[in-house]
């Protein structure tokens, strides 16, 4: 199995790398130079893979991550980057002859646009000018044409009002929608590349996939741009010459990610459980292309597949999804509906994709020891190749030891968690330990590189001595849907529960020293650690990043406005005790727990004036605490230096109660 062999080659590089590692200490700002990458995508003819790989550029007046394509032999022999903007090249897309490349950059004006790299010299060619935004694209299967989905620019007038500040905004009103449009690569008389609209109904295009014949183009749309209307998805098929388009599935569940099967005849897509819960459940449904009622696959492991691609005879349709710490790949029989696990590794594989009869995978592969690379391998039982070394400094500097632990709660639920060991750990040495928790709360920590960036900065923590345990309670994904869904009504009870068990399992392996343990967690993460906080004084230190603190607030501000109501089963004004019950800010009387708050100035999902009710109800009562505010920053911090900031408080926060 291929991602079995793909552990053996990580063990291999591991093994080669432990004798030149360098003896560098990690740190913040190692790891914001780690590399993301993304999007890789195998030729037509199997011979080359491109990908993208953001890396950081900071100086005095810059601070962001900057993507670039690169394009590497599919046996990883060579290795190279073909753009080089000062702005960043995304999502790379060979054309069905090979012979090209195209891509989006926002090089010009900010905004991201369609350019196509030919492959035998010269430089990428703009094939749009446009003043909105190209969110995705597919290249039509004769490769005559380009299809695109894009939100609708400013007017004249709006752009007008913007310079002169009058730029007044009606909430929900005037929204910018996600468009369909059609591009062909041919220069009409006039010298030009004249798009044209497909769509313009009042909806917001989602995704799309071309038909093998090149007549129709399948997409999914959403009511609106708005991350809360996720749930109304809806799916239709569109005759390009014609531009009529038809509807495919409309019904109360959220259809979506469509994929043509190769003859044509068959149209893959997700669809969700009814009634559609934010904790998601769902299955695989096989639709005929020319409408009528679908086929369901049987439910899978976490029933939340992640449709990679059809088989090359139309019989079988791939697809990924988180067990546990690690990924599986399997593939549904589209006759049968019956699922078989193909492949299943303690790593995480993201950015899973195909050629067109999924005869190739390439793949982003990382485990908790080895920073993410590319692979390629072919269908079956093939050795897979690693085709980038982008990361292999960093893959050179020792990293904490990770394990899967696993304990009983106190209702005898079994839960599982990863403990990353310091750096040179000896056995039954009793260590500061920081229990870490994730978000959602419907999230899932997997076998993802400890040294990667983001505010957590593991592996630095692991060098300095610190054991770092992180649970996937209760609500977590990875584990199906009951143990999704098992935190309905229930925030801070039964996965609270979960956490200090864990946290107990640690102290009775030796391992926890019981006095110096700290608690850190973002957004359902940054939830659990103010109620924490609340409920125990076992912890000498918290960190609450972008935290939910009052349910009633959180609720009336985020951008999710049905995400709160849908876990509690109604809204504040109808059950205010329940909201009141689990919520860190109506308990927070009588916390003691040294506690820094991080939150982004720019959060919408998660509006920072959850992190100041905190602040001011833990000053108000003179427990020690700290704010930092990152300015610009989203529910995620995207800019290196921000995120060095974040990393370097959370280190210093703990070394001075822990150590």
């Amino acid at each position: 199995m291929f991602l079995r062999k793909i552990l053996f080659v990580f063990a291999l590089v591991l093994f080669v790398s432990d004798f030149a590692a360098a003896q560098t200490t990690w740190t913040p700002e190692m790891h914001i130079k780690v590399k993301a990458i993304t999007s890789p995508r195998v030729s037509p003819d199997g011979s080359r893979v491109a990908y993208a790989v953001a890396g950081e550029v900071m100086s005095a007046d810059k601070s962001e991550y900057v993507t670039q394509v690169w394009l590497a032999t599919a046996d990883g022999k060579e290795n190279s980057q073909i753009t080089f903007a000062e702005k960043s090249s995304t999502n790379p897309k060979w054309s069905p002859d090979g012979r090209s490349i195209a891509f989006t950059s926002t090089r010009k004006d900010s905004k991201n646009n369609l350019y196509v790299l030919r492959l035998n010299g010269g430089e990428a060619e703009p094939v749009t000018d446009l003043k909105g935004s190209i969110s995705d694209f597919n290249w039509s299967p004769d490769g005559s044409s380009i299809a695109y989905a894009m939100a609708d620019a400013k007017t004249e007038d709006e752009e007008k009002n913007d310079k002169g500040r009058n730029d007044f905004r009606w909430v929900d009103e005037n929204l910018k929608m996600s468009r369909l449009y059609i591009v062909a690569l041919a220069k009409d008389a006039n010298g030009k590349r004249e798009p044209r609209k497909l769509t313009s109904e009042n909806y917001n295009v989602s995704a799309l996939n071309w038909s093998p014949d090149g007549k129709n183009i399948v997409f999914s749309f959403v009511k609106t741009p708005g991350a809360n209307d996720w749930t109304t998805s809806d799916v239709s098929i569109l005759d390009v010459a014609s531009g009529k388009i038809s509807v495919l599935a409309n019904t109360a569940a959220a259809e979506g990610s469509p994929v043509y099967s190769p003859d044509g005849r068959w149209i893959a897509m997700n669809v969700t459980d009814i009634p559609v819960r934010w904790a998601q459940s769902g299955t695989i449904n096989v639709f005929p292309a020319a409408g009528g009622s679908p086929k369901k696959m049987a439910v899978s492991h976490d029933a939340q597949p992640n449709i990679i691609g059809w088989s090359a005879d139309g019989a079988k349709i791939y697809f990924s999804e988180a067990k546990g710490t690690g990924t599986s790949l399997y593939s549904a029989n589209a006759a049968a509906g019956t699922i078989v696990q193909e492949q299943t590794a303690d790593a995480v594989a993201t950015s899973i994709n195909t050629n067109r009869d999924c005869s190739l995978f390439t793949f982003v592969m990382q485990t908790s020891e080895r920073p993410p690379e590319v692979f390629v391998a072919r269908s079956g039982d093939a050795q897979p190749f690693q085709v980038s070394r982008i990361n292999a400094d960093a893959a050179k500097t020792p990293v904490g030891r990770t394990e899967v632990i696993r304990w009983k709660s106190t209702d005898g639920k079994e839960i599982e968690g990863l403990l990353t060991y310091p750096v040179g750990y000896t056995a039954g040495t009793k260590v500061p330990t920081i229990l870490t928790i994730h978000g959602g709360p419907a999230g899932v920590f997997q076998h993802s590189f400890i040294g990667g960036r983001g505010v957590y900065p593991l592996a630095a923590f692991a060098a300095k001595g610190y054991a770092i345990l992180r649970p996937n309670p209760r609500g977590s994904s990875g584990y199906g849907t009951p143990f999704r869904q098992a935190n309905i009504k229930d925030w801070g009870m039964g996965d609270y529960q979960d956490l200090m068990t864990g946290v107990d399992k640690v102290i009775e392996m030796g391992v926890a020293d019981p006095n110096r343990l700290g608690v850190m967690g973002w957004s359902y993460g940054g939830y659990m650690t103010s109620t924490i906080i609340t409920k125990t004084k076992r912890f000498k230190a918290a960190s609450a990043g972008a935290p939910v603190t009052n349910l009633m607030s959180f609720n009336g501000t985020a951008d999710i406005p049905s995400f709160v109501p849908d876990y509690f089963g109604g809204q504040s004004w109808e059950n205010p005790d329940l909201y009141i019950k689990h919520s860190a800010m109506f308990n927070i009387k009588g916390a003691s727990t040294p506690t820094l708050i991080q939150h982004g100035d720019a959060d919408v999902r998660v509006p920072i004036s959850q992190g100041y009710e905190l602040y001011n109800a833990l000053k108000a009562q003179g427990v020690p605490t700290r704010m930092i505010v990152l300015p610009r920053q989203p529910h995620g911090p995207n800019e290196p230096k921000m995120q060095i900031a974040a990393m370097q408080s959370n280190l210093d926060w703990f070394e001075k109660y822990l150590k």
